[in-house]
């Protein structure tokens, strides 16, 4: 009998992994709320007319990565492959949207059959939201703000931000023909997937990873030249926004969202540690498509942020910073005085993990060393009876000493810092108070 495993493209959660991801979503409820952001919860399966009308039929993800089937009554669903749209259908068939503005997120699986590889899945999970009824480039600066917001509250180091606009629809549709009469001046010399969408959707050209293509699309016309008066005003007003607040960002004529519904702004978030799949979360306006799905026009603008991509950024952000102290522990009353010194130690600053369970000196040394600690503190019965307690460097070959327990903060700074100054990084600059 074949063993049992997941779906090709399905990933696991494993315990060892989900504290990371409900504080993730923690922290992102919690910063969404305070800007008046208020939770909706959507079905996982649509009526597969509702992403043929929203993302374009001639898209990437309605062309080849949907999971459609037909159901017992012969119509054909689809498992959701983004949340913009059927929370936009939510809306219209609620009447959310009647004579109202809204303020609205939501979380969990998204599915796209395409190719499996690192920070891309099958099943993947994103939280979204959506500010449904504002026209003005005030709540584009709002949300890109509250994004920044997450980033400082989550401490995720290097990340970037581009912003560009795409005019609105009349705009797109102009620059969509210039950008397709440059290409076919060089159609052969372009990437395969660069030429098949040059007769589906050129603008996604401008999105390709191959060298070759790149140098072309360097010379492309740019479509902030062939901006409607409307959408050059709204996108200078955005900069100065965010210009004004202290956000970082750069304006990159080149960047498209992959689906149709996008105009006028979009932006896009990535980190260069993720490599290839670098983006984090992406957005943008989508002033037309209530309007294409049947409610009255609507302007609105919103983002997706995909979990996995954050959750990696975040461990490898752990992995280089490390662990500043592992607590060795040796029987019942080093545990009980261990637990205080870890607290203490955190007080001052330092990321402490306490060894956990029953496990002997060797054992507790190898996850010691595992767990990318810059420092091992030894805390047995006898040490305690003499006032000391053993401080050992991890990433140093310098040899451990002996100090007393007063003097433990001092002693575990001029450790760390020694081994920063080795290790030519900046030290951790802990201020203590003992």
């Amino acid at each position: 009998m074949s063993k049992l495993q997941s779906i090709k493209g399905m990933k696991d959660i494993l315990p060892a992994d989900v504290a990371s991801w409900q504080h993730s979503e923690a922290v992102m409820r919690r910063v969404l709320e305070a800007y008046g952001y208020r939770e909706i919860r959507l079905p996982l399966i649509e009526k597969t007319d509702l992403f043929a009308r929203s993302i374009g039929m001639q898209t990437d993800i309605v062309g080849k990565e949907m999971y459609t089937f037909t159901d017992r009554d012969g119509e054909s669903i689809t498992l959701r492959p983004e949340g913009t749209a059927g929370c936009v259908r939510a809306g219209i068939q609620h009447g959310l949207f009647h004579n109202q503005q809204q303020r609205l997120y939501y979380l969990g699986p998204m599915f796209r059959h395409e190719r499996p590889q690192r920070g891309r899945h099958r099943q993947f999970h994103q939280i979204g939201a959506e500010a449904v009824g504002w026209e003005g480039p005030d709540i584009d600066a709002e949300m890109i703000l509250l994004v920044s917001r997450i980033w400082r509250e989550l401490r995720v180091g290097e990340i970037n931000l581009e912003i560009n606009s795409l005019g609105d629809n009349e705009t797109r549709q102009q620059y969509r023909q210039k950008l397709v009469n440059y290409l076919l001046r060089y159609e052969s010399q372009l990437d395969e997937d660069s030429q098949k969408r040059l007769n589906t959707n050129p603008l996604r050209v401008l999105d390709s990873k191959d060298e070759r293509t790149r140098k072309i699309i360097a010379e492309a016309p740019n479509i902030l030249d062939s901006l409607d008066s409307y959408s050059r005003t709204h996108f200078e007003a955005l900069q100065e926004y965010l210009s004004a607040a202290g956000i970082q960002y750069r304006v990159n004529s080149r960047l498209v969202r992959g689906l149709d519904y996008y105009w006028r702004t979009v932006f896009e978030w990535s980190s260069s540690r993720l490599g290839a799949q670098g983006t984090v979360c992406a957005g943008g306006r989508y002033d037309g498509l209530v309007e294409e799905l049947g409610g009255k026009p609507t302007p609105a603008i919103g983002f997706a942020l995909g979990f996995e991509r954050l959750v990696e950024l975040l461990s490898l952000q752990t992995n280089e910073m490390g662990v500043d102290v592992y607590l060795v522990m040796l029987g019942s009353i080093a545990k009980r005085t261990g637990i205080v010194i870890g607290e203490e130690l955190r007080d001052a600053g330092l990321n402490v993990i306490n060894h956990c369970g029953e496990s002997g000196i060797k054992s507790q040394m190898k996850r010691a060393d595992k767990s990318n600690a810059q420092v091992a503190i030894l805390v047995g019965e006898d040490e305690l009876k003499s006032g000391t307690l053993v401080v050992k460097p991890l990433r140093s070959g310098r040899e451990q000493i002996s100090v007393a327990k007063d003097r433990l903060l001092e002693a575990v700074r001029d450790v760390i810092d020694c081994i920063a100054v080795e290790n030519n990084k900046p030290s951790k600059g802990i201020e203590f108070n003992g």
